[in-house]
């Protein structure tokens, strides 16, 4: 089972102030200070605007937009409640995000029909004791259950039952499926692939010629193949992404660009989590394989790509030994902010 909460963010925003309900809404960083949408809700996505979008943009598309500063304590209060009910129904729980999970029901149910009345009561605890609405989706495996869970939203459940998998993925886009991303969509279109049975026509051989391990992948993917397991992931310390150069980089300009696109991404990766970084580090190696990190912590803890570059742009002009050639760069985030004081759910007797 997968379970994804609809339009978390916004969703809490909405609990917290019932007199936001069907207005266009985003939660994310304030457009002057060239924020980015962490969240749309559903009003706001029938105007094109969608989470990652630079906030200003958002703002040109809808004139009534309402913009919410995050309150990232408080939307883990909530998840971790909903973790809770998750947690009643099997032991085998994965979170992957602040707003969803997988759960393993393999030793929970003896048919199948019953892994549907375990997601229709955990949908209804979700939505009486708390007031949120949660999209499930039911497969054998988390690849299929995780694009079911996204089939029917919001408040949707889909259940793929076994050996109907293929029948369920052959007409979804491509891009339905978890691991391809915009520029690969791009180059499966140039083949002329453009659903998931276009995908499974092409002999395997190509699709692995043409995008190596990935192709590999799509060969599973294109027969409903997934093998993962769920299982419990350790708590998240910190946040990080590096790249190493095919050749070391010696100007300035390029590496403050990668250096931006590296920031960008931890901001990515620390919305997806729910988590904002009080700490942001930077890493570098230099032509001679000589590696130093240097960090600096903030007052205010951030998630915002562009704040977080800021911080590592200093660190790295204060540390840089100026034409000096760079092997590797790299940027991170960490001692993410704990959710202060206690915040009553209401969730009734």
């Amino acid at each position: 089972m997968h379970l994804d909460l609809d339009a978390f963010f916004c969703a809490v925003e909405v609990l917290r102030d019932p007199s936001l309900k069907g207005k266009p809404i985003v939660v994310g960083g304030k457009s002057e200070n060239r924020g980015v949408v962490a969240a749309a809700s559903y009003p706001a996505r029938k105007f094109g605007i969608h989470s990652a979008m630079p906030m200003i943009e958002a703002s040109r598309r809808c004139k009534d937009l309402i913009i919410i500063s995050s309150k990232h304590g408080m939307y883990r209060m909530y998840s971790k409640v909903i973790m809770g009910i998750l947690k009643a129904e099997s032991p085998v729980i994965q979170q992957v995000s602040i707003d969803e999970a997988y759960l393993d029901l393999s030793d929970e149910i003896n048919e199948w029909v019953e892994s549907t009345d375990i997601a229709r009561r955990i949908q209804l605890r979700i939505s009486r004791d708390i007031g949120l609405s949660a999209s499930v989706g039911i497969a054998t495996n988390k690849m299929i259950a995780k694009i079911a869970s996204d089939y029917r939203k919001p408040n949707g459940l889909t259940v793929v039952s076994p050996g109907t998998e293929v029948d369920f993925l052959s007409p979804l886009a491509v891009k339905k499926i978890p691991g391809i991303g915009p520029k690969t969509n791009e180059r499966l279109a140039k083949l002329g692939i453009y659903t998931v049975a276009d995908m499974a026509v092409i002999p395997d051989e190509r699709l692995i010629k043409r995008f190596g391990k990935l192709g590999e992948a799509m060969v599973r993917w294109s027969k409903g193949i997934d093998e993962r397991p769920v299982h419990e992931e350790r708590e998240t310390k910190s946040i990080s992404t590096e790249r190493t150069f095919s050749k070391n980089i010696a100007d300035q300009e390029a590496l403050l660009a990668i250096l931006e696109k590296l920031s960008n991404k931890v901001g990515e990766q620390l919305r997806k989590k729910g988590f904002m970084a009080a700490t942001i580090q930077i890493k570098m190696r230099y032509g001679d394989f000589s590696t130093f990190t240097r960090q600096h912590t903030v007052s205010d803890p951030m998630d915002d790509g562009r704040e977080i570059y800021e911080v590592a742009r200093k660190l790295f002009v204060t540390n840089w030994i100026p034409g000096e050639p760079v092997r590797l760069l790299g940027v991170g985030g960490s001692h993410f902010n704990e959710p202060r004081g206690q915040m009553s759910l209401d969730l009734g007797p």
